[in-house]
């Protein structure tokens, strides 16, 4: 694809009078000669001249206007100037009063204020030292001046001064240690001294405190006059030191509140994120703890086969179990150091049939541990039988008397006895890992097809839509899985009263997409848009299959055929070009283009193209409870921080699924649920953070860096 037209319908125009017809054409081929006619101008757009010479002191026309991107835009905040505050001075500082009213009222009328022009921020936000020349020589060259400190943005910057913000905090409230040398009373020379980075997110709270008037709140009365002194101090310091160097910054102010934390609880609630107990109130959205919710929720326990459960290790702190919840029976960790041990699910068979009444628990290799083509055979039927065990234990199948020999953990066979009954009681199992969508995801998927007696392709449809389950497979899990497909398949109960010759059938009849897939597929953030990478866009059939018609591409174009171009049509496919993931290129000038084009529905409600199979043969009793019980706290995995493979994504919502493509750093993979008649459209990744494996959704390859698309 090179360029891409969107056409767009031009609005029908009503008008009280009618539009006369142009009688006149213009001729181009005499349009230079002497008797070419110039066209009629009405009347009314001429201007009304004065009678009269023109005055030989004016110009005959005014000046051009400068254009817009040189205007600079006028801070507006409430506490400049501050004659409304009484001034003290406290260690030669001066500071200004202000009660929980006046905090209330500056926050509030901030957040209401335009942002200034990337471009009159940018790359000094950056963060541009002297002694950085890779960073200076990058920005520099391309903006062909030196970066001043900016005068067009004026913030609000709010302190606690004893630094706990565990409780009593405020909305942005930060501590002096993030802009501070305190033992000196300076501001940080916060600009990194080395390296080259456009993503310096570590120092934006010291920039922009920098360019801002600072209010400090405490319960200390004291501590915070001293604080806002010491900070009073190095606002004169920094802008003494400017001037010296013949820089002329704006005047910033200090101010100190004189109000306790319950006055801001009871009349101005809106900007208390915690309150005195260190309870989060709601009012405030708090990014890192709604990433973890959002992560919790849309990767909660959740049943993709009959009494098999897929999901993370709880984390309890998120929320406390339910007592309704009914408990696990096995619980299945899936780690890098995991192994398959058929002996071991043996052997819990035995102590659950035998009236255990703890939960078991066994580990099984994590996604992407098993490479090609070093998987023994043994170890490749060792996850076809470990299938068969999970589906016994799910469905209260016991075996065969053969079937059902027990081993030691030496290997030795004890005296076996007569099995009266093939039956048992269902077992409730949770095959898990810590973020529960990656290191489970290649069991999952086998088990899946075990148990529905689906194709490779059909499990990592269905899985995502028909059971809206997040999971981040590498390529390493679609050769094993493809490998292996038929030995599951010609074991699976589902299939036993399938010929052979249809199984095999069935794999050869793959679709195209599944070889082009590196095992992830685009991340759900909404629920009619996905996140996606470039290999995502260059696989329409997926696409296709997953019902996303509609794609946006930001800072690349997908190579596909004219056929493609075609079956897809151009008035889906919207390609933002010339916007780098460099720091420079601004994307804020294409959103009003992009939402107009996500907006759009062209074609009905679509249907991804998941194949429906029949239930399996033997009947089942009445359901169990499917709440989701937390894990033994004993249990919980190593790795808490959720927030680390966070890269959310979303799926369906509207008539098509449209499918996001940004170039942005590949990370790991979370989709989220999707429905099935949605739009989605496309943006991907960058190129950055490579890691083991294939990078999925946007992630480049790796196995921590890459479990996202674009980020999923």
């Amino acid at each position: 694809m090179a360029t891409i037209a969107l056409p767009r319908p031009v609005p029908r125009y009503r008008s009280s009078s009618p539009i006369p017809t142009l009688t006149h054409s213009i001729n181009l081929d005499g349009i230079n000669t002497s008797a070419a006619c110039p066209i009629p101008i009405p009347n009314k757009h001429l201007p009304v001249c004065p009678p009269g010479p023109a005055p030989s002191d004016k110009p005959d026309t005014p000046p051009a206007s400068p254009p817009t991107k040189h205007l600079k835009l006028q801070p507006q905040s409430l506490l400049y100037p501050p004659t409304n505050y009484k001034k003290v001075t406290h260690n030669s500082s001066a500071v200004y009063l202000i009660d929980a009213a006046g905090v209330a009222a500056a926050v509030n009328h901030i957040s209401q204020q335009p942002l200034p022009e990337a471009g009159q921020v940018f790359p000094w936000l950056h963060g541009l030292h002297p002694a950085n020349h890779v960073q200076q020589a990058f920005f520099v060259a391309r903006r062909k001046a030196l970066r001043k400190t900016p005068e067009c943005y004026r913030g609000v910057t709010i302190v606690k001064a004893d630094g706990n913000l565990s409780c009593s905090r405020l909305k942005s409230a930060v501590t002096t240690d993030e802009f501070m040398q305190t033992a000196m009373a300076e501001f940080k020379d916060i600009d990194p001294r080395e390296g080259f980075s456009v993503r310096n997110f570590q120092i934006q709270s010291a920039k922009t405190a920098m360019l801002s008037d600072i209010i400090v709140y405490g319960e200390d009365a004291d501590e915070v006059l001293r604080v806002g002194s010491d900070i009073a101090k190095a606002q004169r310091s920094r802008r003494q030191g400017l001037k010296a160097l013949g820089h002329e910054v704006p005047v910033y102010h200090t101010f100190v509140c004189t109000s306790h934390f319950e006055e801001f609880e009871e009349h101005h609630p809106e900007i208390v994120v915690l309150d005195t107990r260190g309870e989060l109130t709601g009012n405030v959205l708090d990014f890192f703890h709604q990433e973890r919710v959002e992560m919790a929720t849309m990767t909660k326990a959740s049943e993709i086969a009959r009494n098999v459960w897929l999901g993370p290790t709880d984390d309890l702190s998120m929320s406390g179990p339910s007592p309704d919840d009914e408990p696990f029976d096995l619980f299945i960790e899936c780690s890098d150091l995991g192994r398959a041990n058929v002996p071991a699910l043996k052997n819990i068979v035995r102590e659950l049939d035998s009236g255990a009444e703890t939960s078991q628990y066994v580990e099984f290799p994590s996604s992407g541990s098993i490479m090609p083509p070093s998987w023994p055979l043994t170890e490749a039927d060792d996850i076809v039988e470990s299938c068969k065990w999970i589906y016994n234990l799910a469905n209260g199948i016991r075996p065969s008397e053969d079937e059902g020999e027990i081993t030691d953990i030496e290997g030795d066979s004890p005296m076996s006895s007569p099995i009266e009954t093939r039956t048992s009681r269902p077992r409730k199992i949770l095959i898990y890992c810590t973020d529960g969508y990656t290191e489970s995801s290649m069991l999952a998927l086998a088990y899946y097809m075990y148990a529905h007696g689906v194709t490779v392709s059909e499990a990592w449809l269905q899985m995502h839509i028909d059971k809206r389950r997040n999971f981040f497979a590498y390529p390493s899990d679609v050769a094993l899985l493809n490998s292996i497909a038929p030995s599951i398949l010609s074991n699976s109960p589902a299939l036993a009263h399938t010929a052979p010759q249809d199984v095999t059938q069935r794999i050869h009849d793959e679709p195209a997409w599944l070889a082009l897939m590196d095992g992830s597929l685009p991340s759900r953030i909404l629920d009619y848009m996905y996140l996606g990478n470039l290999g995502h866009a260059n696989n329409p059939d997926l696409l296709r299959a997953m019902g996303i018609g509609q794609l946006l591409s930001v800072g690349e174009t997908a190579a596909w055929t004219a056929a493609d171009i075609a079956a897809w049509g151009d008035e889906n496919v919207c390609v933002v070009q010339g916007v780098q993931d460099n720091g420079v290129d601004p994307l804020t000038n294409e959103f009003d283009r992009c939402l107009a084009f996500i907006s759009m529905s062209p074609y009905p409600p679509s249907t991804p193209s998941t194949k429906l199979t029949p239930p399996p043969f033997r009947p089942r009793p009445p359901q169990w409870h499917i709440n989701p019980s937390p894990l033994p706290r004993r249990r919980l995995a190593q790795r808490h921080n959720l927030h680390r493979r966070s890269n959310a994504r979303a799926v369906p919502l509207l008539p098509t699924r449209i499918l996001l493509r940004a170039r942005a750093p590949p990370q790991r993979h979370h989709p989220a649920a999707s429905a099935l008649q949605l739009r989605a459209a496309e943006v991907g990744g960058d190129d950055a953070g490579e890691a083991r494996g294939a990078g999925e959704e946007g992630v480049g390859m790796g196995r921590d860096c890459e479990r996202d698309c674009g980020d999923e």
